[in-house]
């Protein structure tokens, strides 16, 4: 999904595209080469390249690239961004995200709590637009957890071939980074509401699974809040007021998405306006932008000035001209030496 943000606008605009697809997934990138094929796109348009830190050094130097678009982790999207821009290229790269959902009192703790589930769960919790920390203000905590729990435990870990809900993890190692974090929470004094350590694939006993984590009474200073997780953990923190919550997301180092949660219209355009966050969602959890809109979003989360499609995706691959002309007769000729004023 990713890479089709950038390289059908680059192809439009009129570009040649090389894309280098993370080595631990590489296949879907080939598949997408054989579409491209099929539809009648001339060889040499789109390009796949396969490798390792090396195949990314050359791409970031190689003169004959002009830009670069990334989306990945932020310290490997801030290498991106220097190394590129050194080389003289444009780029845009997209980091990672801690990204928050405010849930207020007045909100539908139901519709809030099936949000929560979709988000924070979805793709196995592997999208930068996850939810990772749901934010509940005042008296609401304890039924919200409650309505988060009863959906979740429904859901079930498995092969997609099986009908499960939710699939594995990209890696063995991912897989043991994540449950890490969750070891390192309940040790803080995060209490484990449902705990996907524990899961019972429906699939392959050796796949890299883990399976729905809630954790409660997380605090701001726990790893599993501060770091990026990319994985199905969500965590809620318990806060008194909207400003507390404000404050959370707005002194967070990330600034991807979040939403907030109310019936309320003036305290959604409040936090509309006062949060400094690229993407906001008002009762949607995942604010991914139509693609007529540009996606991207503020601090570590994005490192040079375009984000990605929309307008902001045509005029990053694109490079304006102005031309300046007039066609003379001999009774316009003559010396000065001023400014064109016409």
């Amino acid at each position: 999904m990713v890479p089709m943000w950038f390289f059908p606008i680059a192809i439009a605009t009129g570009n040649t595209v090389v894309l280098k697809p993370s080595e631990k997934d590489p296949s879907a990138s080939l598949w997408l080469a054989a579409l491209w094929k099929e539809a009648g796109l001339p060889a040499g348009v789109f390009n796949v390249l396969h490798g390792d830190k090396t195949a990314v050094d050359e791409l970031l130097t190689n003169p004959k690239i002009k830009s670069v678009s990334f989306v990945g982790s932020t310290p490997i999207a801030q290498y991106v961004y220097t190394t590129g821009t050194a080389a003289g290229k444009r780029v845009q790269a997209l980091g990672g995200a801690k990204n928050h959902a405010v849930i207020l009192p007045d909100a539908d703790l139901d519709l809030a709590a099936d949000a929560m589930v979709n988000a924070g769960f979805g793709s196995a919790g592997e999208r930068c637009m996850a939810i990772s920390a749901a934010v509940a203000v005042g008296p609401i905590a304890d039924d919200l957890v409650a309505k988060i729990a009863e959906r979740a435990a429904t859901i079930t870990t498995g092969d997609g071939t099986r009908n499960a809900d939710m699939g594995p993890l990209v890696t063995a190692a991912h897989r043991d980074k994540v449950a890490g974090y969750i070891d390192a929470g309940e040790t803080a004094g995060a209490k484990v509401v449902l705990d996907g350590r524990q899961v019972t694939p429906a699939g392959e006993p050796g796949g890299f699974w883990l399976g729905p984590t809630l954790l409660d009474q997380v605090t701001p200073d726990m790893s599993v809040y501060t770091d990026e997780i990319f994985g199905p953990v969500l965590s809620v923190l318990r806060v008194d007021t909207y400003d507390q919550a404000l404050e959370l997301i707005n002194t967070n180092p990330y600034g991807n998405g979040t939403a907030i949660f109310t019936n309320d219209g003036g305290a959604a355009r409040r936090f509309q306006n006062e949060v400094e966050v690229g993407m906001v969602g008002i009762n949607v959890p995942i604010p991914v932008p139509m693609a007529y809109y540009s996606f991207g979003g503020w601090k570590a989360s994005l490192f040079g000035d375009s984000h990605a499609h929309g307008l902001d995706g045509i005029h990053f691959y694109t490079r304006q001209k102005a031309i300046t002309a007039r066609w003379l007769d001999p009774s316009h000729g003559g010396l000065n030496l001023g400014f064109p004023t016409n």
